[in-house]
């Protein structure tokens, strides 16, 4: 088809579009309609951070205007900048703020936000400056990084340098077997990308947690935090009472501190009590049933409660009496002193029952056995336990020992005399601490049992049931087999009244 069957040159399709290309590299460079009246408006801020003429002025992220140049205002500090703003926009009032942020990545530079004031506020006309205390100065990433010391910032390149290794390394052979068999051999990034597997179900089932925080009615939540306002409000008014509690609360805290050790222990043994607790609940669960059972068994003789009460009124008048000072009352009274000295007895015995027992353990364990030995004394043997031959030589004492005089009981021993000389024990005749000698017509063969030499040891330190059991038969106590003692001294001469035999 031929250019001029349409009714269109090739000189005037190329006019066309060398406008049509001019009006959009218009819109696409000057973002802002051609033929429309402007503004002006000036605002002062700390800084203009590098904002450049051209650069957009937006409300509400959408674009009003554009900055038409900075500078330096009025020999400070502070710096102006002029923007050229749509008469069509929104009037802007005195109480206008604006902020100074950075564009996207890819848009660069900065732009200014714009904030057009309250309606209630006088309107600022062409021309018009926005103070200095209605704008904002950003915060730049290298004024972010000054806060930080040099240690801070190398904490944090490790911080980043670690959270590199830790997503881009793949975890060694231990650390595989502790991980999750999904995420086995996978480095961190590639098992956070794995978690995004199941992150819808997870979603849903947060979606459905905060449905549920919300309630049926969606308000819930909204009456949860109305109750902690008015909670707030009331430790509000309360501020006066609020400093002691906190007072207290640190000295409770400081106390528990204190305490931390027998703390551990008493939390270490919650868990034992516990268990010991749920053991004790399921027995008392069990218990209920027949606790059911009497509950409806005493409910059933409830009934009968009033008559029984009605008839204990006669024994209750005949107690009265009884249970009155003149009776039982007075009876306590008198057995009042009596009561004290049970009292004291019964603290007494904690100091004399340790002692007889003691005693009797001395007695079954020793002295009663001693007791049941039987002497083994040859020929005059009489196998008898030997407590019952000491009873034997008390009666025999007894009857020999009848004869008295004005000094008191004597025992006579008659000697018919003869050549052997023969000395006695010690005695106290005349109040006399000595020694009497006689002459036998026989020589003395010796003592049955044997007398020993020296009076056993006698350890009083010592429980008396702990000691042996003594051997009475032992060789201490046995004689030879011809009726001498061995190695016995020699029987004293005739006449010889230097020797004898005790």
């Amino acid at each position: 088809m031929r250019w001029a069957d349409r009714g269109l040159s090739p000189v005037k399709a190329s006019i066309v579009g060398f406008l049509l290309l001019a009006i959009a590299s218009y819109f696409i460079f000057t973002k802002q309609l051609p033929f429309t009246e402007h503004r002006m408006l000036y605002a002062v801020v700390p800084s203009s951070n590098l904002l450049e003429p051209g650069s957009p002025v937006r409300i509400g992220g959408v674009q009003v205007g554009k900055v038409t140049g900075t500078g330096r205002y009025r020999h400070t500090d502070d710096a102006v900048v002029a923007m050229q703003i749509d008469s069509s926009s929104q009037v802007i009032h005195r109480d206008a703020t604006i902020d100074i942020r950075p564009r996207l990545f890819l848009e660069g530079n900065f732009y200014v936000q714009l904030s057009p004031g309250t309606p209630d506020s006088p309107s600022i006309g062409d021309g018009g400056t926005i103070p200095l205390d209605h704008s904002t100065d950003p915060v730049q990433i290298d004024q972010l990084f000054d806060v930080f010391g040099a240690y801070a910032r190398h904490q944090l390149q490790s911080l980043l340098a670690g959270m590199g290794t830790a997503l881009d390394t793949k975890p060694t052979a231990a650390e595989d077997h502790q991980l999750d068999p999904t995420v086995r051999g996978l480095t961190g990034a590639q098992a956070i990308n794995h978690t995004f597997d199941t992150s819808a179900a997870s979603l849903r089932d947060s979606a459905i947690v905060s449905e549920a925080l919300t309630g049926p009615g969606g308000r819930a939540l909204s009456k949860v935090v109305a109750g902690f306002a008015k909670a707030s409000a009331g430790l509000t008014r309360a501020d006066d009472q609020l400093g002691p509690l906190i007072t207290s609360f640190d000295t409770t805290m400081r106390a528990m501190a204190a305490e931390q050790r027998g703390l551990r222990r008493t939390v270490a043994l919650l868990g034992p009590t516990a268990r010991h607790a749920n053991t004790a609940f399921a027995a008392l669960e069990s218990a209920f049933p027949a606790g059911q059972r009497f509950a409806d068994t005493l409910a059933a003789s409830l009934p009968q409660l009033p008559a029984t009460i009605t008839a204990s009124y006669p024994w209750l008048d005949q107690a009265y009496p009884l249970l009155s000072t003149k009776e039982l009352g007075g009876l306590l009274h008198d057995l009042q002193p009596a009561s004290a000295s049970l009292a004291k007895l019964t603290h007494d015995e904690r100091t004399f029952l340790p002692a007889i027992d003691q005693f009797n353990r001395c007695m079954t364990k020793v002295f009663i056995p001693t007791g049941k030995i039987v002497v083994k004394d040859g020929s005059l043997s009489s196998g008898e336990p030997n407590y019952r031959e000491f009873w034997y030589a008390m009666v025999a004492q007894a009857a020999e020992g009848q004869g008295s005089d004005g000094n008191g009981d004597f025992l006579r021993i008659n000697a018919s005399g003869g050549p052997f000389l023969v000395e006695s024990g010690q005695t106290n005749y005349a109040g006399e601490n000595d020694t009497g000698f006689a002459q036998m017509a026989a020589k003395p063969l010796r003592t049955r049992p044997d007398f020993p030499n020296s009076v056993p040891p006698l350890q009083r330190k010592v429980p008396c049931y702990t000691q042996p059991i003594p051997d009475v038969n032992g060789p201490a106590s046995t004689g030879a087999a011809d009726g001498s003692r061995p190695n016995a001294p020699r029987p004293p001469l005739p006449n010889d009244p230097t020797r004898s035999l005790k």
